[in-house]
């Protein structure tokens, strides 16, 4: 059996993958964020649509947060693989961490903001909760990467 590659090689595919899997947390999370505020503004509840309510309002602009700053760290971290940045391993591992945990939040508030629907094969808001989750587990936990940071 030959060897292909060394193990420079392998680390270097791995963080590809892993800024890969952020950049798709990071889409599945702002697809998230634009279903949530399209349901709410067309969804009435006592007289009035679910986004005019502030306690909603705070709730999507959490999201939003969550999103941009996901956005931000996941292209920090590709471009620092892209450069062969010396901080290159940190930020791959702290994007990894942020990005799986803040969509995770989103998932959970997308299926809380769209009620009943959102757990039905009717809606697709189930489908970001299971597709957070999977991408979650790919190159490693939010806990596994972070215990990198440490060392």
């Amino acid at each position: 059996m030959t060897r292909i590659g060394d193990a420079a090689a392998v680390a270097h595919a791995h963080a590809a993958g892993t800024i890969g899997v952020t950049a798709l947390q990071v889409g599945l999370a702002e697809r998230a964020l634009e279903m949530t505020v399209g349901y709410t503004k067309d969804r009435v509840q006592f007289g009035r649509p679910l986004a005019s309510f502030q306690a909603l309002k705070h709730r999507m602009a959490q999201m939003l947060v969550d999103v941009e700053t996901s956005r931000s760290i996941s292209w920090a971290a590709a471009y620092a693989v892209a450069t062969g940045a010396p901080d290159a391993d940190d930020l791959t591992a702290a994007a990894s961490s942020y990005c799986s945990e803040a969509l995770q939040r989103i998932a959970a508030e997308t299926v809380q903001l769209h009620g009943g629907i959102a757990i039905t094969w009717e809606h697709d808001a189930q489908l970001v909760f299971k597709r957070a989750h999977a991408l979650g587990q790919l190159f490693g936990r939010p806990h596994e990467r972070r215990a990198q940071l440490a060392l």
